[in-house]
């Protein structure tokens, strides 16, 4: 049957959000500002790469990715990061992210650590796949509040010892989602020396690294090879599906420690799915090219200054540092948003579908997470909309 560790996880947080709204009808026009699915333009070069490249689909691809896809994604990494990897050992194409920060669970977490049960440790509100990645593997969850106290990161340095000494991985999303809160050069450093003490991994979810408002949010493995860690210490995650507005290519990277990526190969080799050639071709002249990246970000700088100007007079209102997400605060996350559909008909994100209580609090409950993916103007008068009918 259903194995237990599964048995009572919450709905995820899509589900949640249907049941919560669609048996009440839309109060205005439809937005939806739920789902991070960018909607900004691909490279129009995409398509005649993957048509060039069609006979591809008639081959089982290779596993590891092609020479020239790890190799673009290595040149990425030197020139934004100032890292240096050996695209043959330390890179591995994913099928998204998704895929990568899940199997990081199942083929780096020991099934002990000090002779007792594994934990790891998890920023809340996260990403879901975090979880249930600790679950598969039945490691103990340990959820961290990030809040507005911590500049919305989690303050891993504060645990007490005995569950330090058990931790074997760390979750961490920086620029974070759903707050948009970067990692400081101080903060990686931090927690990359804390690794080194207790003998833990990072997993850096750097998905969200290339939309940013001013500079550009320093990387894990950069503080890493800057400190002179453990090569092993960290593994990153990064995706085209935000950086390149490509999120139906399921295209990312993990990159780590020789080590590392021996075992998330071999797990690929028996388990998973690489990606279809024709992809991986598109991939690397994606990686391989800047000039549509920074139109992108470009695009949602003036998102930024858009959302500011709604929100100016708004008390607790927090801009983003980066990401494309907004993380109001309200006095109840089901309420507003069942509010502003009904009166509406826009649709946000309750900030407590994406987060875990832990000892009765929930850090998400008193927040709304909404996407600025829709085009400007639009996306203007949706945050018009929800703005008069929340916080008037």
């Amino acid at each position: 049957m259903f194995p237990e560790r599964f048995a009572n996880l919450p709905a995820y947080a899509f589900p949640r959000l249907r049941a919560l709204l669609d048996a009440h009808e839309a109060g205005g026009p439809v937005m939806h500002m739920t789902i991070g699915e960018p909607k900004h333009a691909f490279p129009d070069w995409v398509g005649q790469i993957m048509a060039d490249n069609i006979a591809g689909f008639g081959q089982y691809p290779p596993n590891d990715g092609t020479p020239g896809l790890r190799g673009a994604i290595a040149g990425f990494l030197d020139r934004r990061y100032g890292v240096t990897v050996d695209p043959d050992t330390q890179i591995m194409p994913l099928n998204g992210t998704r895929e990568g920060l899940y199997n990081a669970a199942m083929a780096l977490i020991p099934e002990e650590k000090a002779g007792k049960r594994p934990v790891v440790l998890i920023p809340n509100p996260f990403y879901q796949v975090y979880m249930i990645g600790a679950i598969s593997v039945r490691a103990e969850p340990v959820f961290v509040s990030a809040t507005r106290a911590n500049g919305y990161l989690p303050d891993y340095t504060a645990l007490p010892p005995e569950v330090l000494n058990r931790v074997a991985a760390a979750y961490i999303c920086s620029p974070a989602n759903p707050q948009g809160s970067v990692a400081s050069r101080d903060y990686w450093a931090a927690l990359i020396r804390l690794a080194e003490q207790y003998d833990f991994q990072i997993f850096a979810d750097e998905c969200y690294s290339e939309i940013y408002r001013q500079d550009a949010p320093v990387g894990a493995m950069q503080v890493a090879q800057e400190l002179g860690a453990d090569p092993e210490r960290v593994v990153i995650f990064h995706s085209l599906s935000k950086r390149s507005n490509l999120p139906g290519l399921r295209s990312g990277f993990v990159a780590g420690g020789v080590e590392t990526l021996k075992h998330v190969r071999q797990l690929r080799a028996y388990a998973g799915a690489p990606l279809p050639l024709p992809i991986q071709h598109v991939s690397q002249m994606v990686w391989e090219d800047e000039a549509h990246v920074i139109e992108n970000r470009r695009l949602y700088g003036e998102k930024y200054v858009a959302a500011d100007e709604v929100f100016a007079s708004i008390q607790g209102y927090k801009a983003p540092e980066a990401g494309f997400f907004l993380w109001l605060p309200v006095d109840d996350g089901e309420e507003a948003a069942l509010k502003a559909w009904r009166e509406t008909g826009v649709r946000v994100l309750p900030g407590a579908y994406l987060s875990k209580d832990v000892n009765g609090d929930n850090p998400g409950k008193g927040y709304i997470r909404v996407a600025m993916v829709a085009p400007t103007e639009e996306m203007r008068q949706g945050l018009i909309r929800l703005r008069d009918c929340i916080y008037r």
